[in-house]
């Protein structure tokens, strides 16, 4: 995974695993082996969650062994239970390995769906550096990429002591991905490169460290310095100008004078997208507080606003509050409140857009409302929680995988990074590193002509036929008994 980008190492990853799980005879003992090894897996992949802890470390530092080995050793556990199935089912020599790339599959999915879901590093986020197979994800998704990856990864173990057979059930397996690459391969080398005539984008990235964005008196600091990026020199005026979450540390939508600040950058016909809290107040007098985006145009109208449906557990709410009484990290002792789910704003400047809020890119199949479907999509984040770690990176990868999906742009704006502008074919067209403060004027990438196939259909035919496939395997063991 990103940084590393080594997708060579899925060889002896997944055939070492196949082998071990072959020569146990046991469903208990090849649980421990798929515990053990999802544990170092997520352990060494997940490990810049901690970072978040230590921005005040005093209050949580009792929750950094449970984000350094308390998550990666419950997310282990749908490995483990995927390779116990495995083992139970008593696969033979050769049918063996289709049956582990399905009980793998099988797992992400209840990883990236149950109890809200954590779809983070799929294993189909591995050919980051090889975009011919990329492309796969507008076919299958990362889901399918995932499955079709696994069946290659392990197909070698084939090759080892099954004859001709084996030999020729191995060249079967690694089809598909090189089928996946082949046609990955026409598709980019067909792929145009046009941009929206009359959009420009300026991405700020302020690059404020997480210590000064939670500082009361320098609030007004980071929000002048916002605006003097804003304001830097441009070729051309932007259209549309760009600021990551929660980027102004109060509410916008009531700081009268902040609002006609930002509405001076703007020329005529522009707007400025930012990150800001938002509160509701409801009948009862209850105030709702959310991690929101706001719209401003050029005479200091709200245009659009959306509100973080999506949000990260423990992160910006607590799981049964009633029951545990701590605070979020984000948030303290205040829960966000959850925003009514994918929506599509239309503001001056730019063509209709799906909002996304930080975690909220990573989940396939639900970036965008497909009852109103966009133009492209935008992505607010603030990774500055995670420092210089690999999370950052893997966030970006993670998004851009929504862009090849849903055969959309993806504009992702982050305070510290990495920003970028993601074309529908998962190409970066430009990029602000991670660490740096700058602008990034961009033009935004034109849309694919069509709906790929994975809009379509999603992954539920994965899931069929993971489903059969598995009911197909039990019915084959009763049989046998």
């Amino acid at each position: 995974m990103p940084p590393v980008s080594q997708w060579i190492l899925l060889l002896p990853a997944f055939s070492g695993l196949l082998l071990l799980l072959e020569r146990t005879d046991a469903p208990r003992r090849a649980f421990a082996i798929g515990w053990g090894f999802a544990l170092g897996y997520f352990a060494t992949g997940l490990y810049w969650i901690a970072n978040a802890l230590l921005i005040d470390v005093a209050t949580f530092w009792w929750m950094v062994p449970f984000a350094v080995l308390g998550l990666p050793a419950f997310l282990a556990v749908f490995v483990g239970a995927s390779t116990a199935l495995w083992r139970w089912l008593e696969p033979g020599p050769i049918l063996g390995l289709p049956l582990f790339a399905t009980t793998w599959s099988l797992a992400e999915l209840a990883r990236g769906h149950l109890l809200t879901g954590f779809p983070w590093n799929l294993i189909g986020y591995a050919w980051w550096e090889r975009p011919e197979p990329l492309q796969g994800m507008a076919l299958i998704g990362v889901y399918g990429l995932g499955f079709v990856t696994i069946l290659a990864s392990a197909a070698p173990v084939l090759l080892l002591g099954r004859g001709m057979r084996g030999k020729l059930a191995a060249c079967c397996a690694m089809l598909p991905l090189l089928a996946l690459g082949a046609w990955g391969h026409q598709r980019l080398a067909e792929a145009p490169s046009e941009m929206v005539p009359g959009v420009r984008l300026r991405l700020v990235q302020p690059n404020i460290a997480q210590t000064i964005k939670l500082a009361a008196e320098d609030r007004i600091t980071s929000f002048e310095r916002l605006l003097a990026l804003s304001a830097s020199p441009a070729a051309q005026p932007p259209t549309v100008i760009l600021w990551p979450e929660t980027a102004v540390p109060f509410l916008l939508e009531r700081e009268l004078n902040a609002r006609a600040a930002l509405a001076e950058l703007l020329s005529p016909g522009a707007t400025a997208i930012v990150g800001a809290p938002r509160v509701t107040v409801a009948p009862d007098g209850k105030a709702r507080f959310f991690n929101g985006m706001v719209a401003i145009d050029a005479d200091d109208l709200v245009r659009g606003v959306y509100d973080k449906h999506h949000l990260v557990p423990f992160g910006e709410y607590v799981p049964l509050r009633g029951l545990l009484p701590i605070e979020t990290v984000a948030n303290r002792d205040t829960d966000y409140a959850a925003g009514d789910g994918p929506r599509t704003l239309r503001v001056p400047g730019a063509p209709a857009f799906g909002p996304l809020i930080c975690y909220e890119g990573i989940f396939p199949g639900a970036a965008i409302d497909e009852a109103d479907r966009p133009d492209w999509m935008l992505n607010l984040t603030n990774d500055a929680w995670y420092g210089n770690s690999s999370g950052p990176y893997q966030h970006f990868v993670i998004v851009a995988g929504r862009a090849i999906e849903e055969g959309l742009p993806m504009v992702r704006v982050a305070n510290s990074g990495v920003s970028g502008v993601i074309d529908p074919y998962g190409r970066v067209t430009s990029t602000l590193d991670l660490g740096r403060q700058g602008v990034l004027d961009a033009e935004l990438p034109v849309k694919h002509p069509n709906a790929t196939l994975y809009t379509m259909w999603r992954s539920y035919p994965l899931f069929a036929s993971d489903v059969l496939f598995i009911f197909w395997a039990i019915m084959s063991k009763r049989r046998r008994i």
